[in-house]
C-alpha cells in the first residue's frame, strides 16, 4: 500500500464528546471549512477557519498554522461533503510534501457544527481571526 492510500485510509471520524475530551490537548487543531455561515452561526471556540471555497489555495498556510499539532479535526455544517473533502485534500497535500509536517491524525467531526451545536456544546460568536476562545 502506498503512502497516499495509507494516510487517506487513516482519516477517521470523531464524536463531539470525544472532541471535547481531545480538545484539551494542546496538539489538536479544529479546522472549520464552512464558508459564510461561520460568521452568523458561530463556531467552535479556538477553531481555525479555512473556507472550503478557497481551501486548496490556502492549504500551505494551514500546514504552517498547524505546526506543532499532531491531530487535525475537520468539520463543516454537517460533515458530509465539505469537511470530508477538505480532510482528504489536506491528507493528499501532506503526502506530496517532501518534509514531515508532524501531523499524525486527520479526523472529521461527526454531524459537523450543526450536530455540535444541537447537542448543547459551547459555541463562540467572536469575530477574532483566529479565534482564541477556549472550550470549557
Amino acid at each position: 500500500m502506498n503512502a497516499a492510500m495509507s494516510r487517506s485510509s487513516s482519516i477517521s471520524y470523531i464524536t463531539g464528546s470525544q472532541l471535547l475530551s481531545l480538545r484539551r490537548r494542546p496538539n489538536v487543531a479544529i479546522i472549520d471549512v464552512r464558508d459564510d455561515e461561520r460568521s452568523y452561526d458561530g463556531h467552535i471556540a479556538g477553531s481555525l477557519h479555512y473556507a472550503s471555497g478557497t481551501f486548496t489555495d490556502n492549504i500551505a498556510n494551514l500546514v504552517q498554522q498547524a505546526r506543532g499539532k499532531d491531530t487535525l479535526v475537520f468539520h463543516c455544517a454537517l460533515s458530509q461533503v465539505r469537511g470530508p473533502t477538505c480532510a482528504r485534500r489536506f491528507s493528499s497535500y501532506l503526502d506530496e510534501l517532501k518534509e514531515d509536517a508532524g501531523i499524525k491524525n486527520i479526523m472529521i467531526l461527526e454531524r459537523g457544527f450543526n450536530g455540535w451545536e444541537a447537542s448543547g456544546r459551547p459555541v463562540c460568536h467572536c469575530t477574532d481571526v483566529p479565534c482564541n476562545g477556549e472550550i470549557a
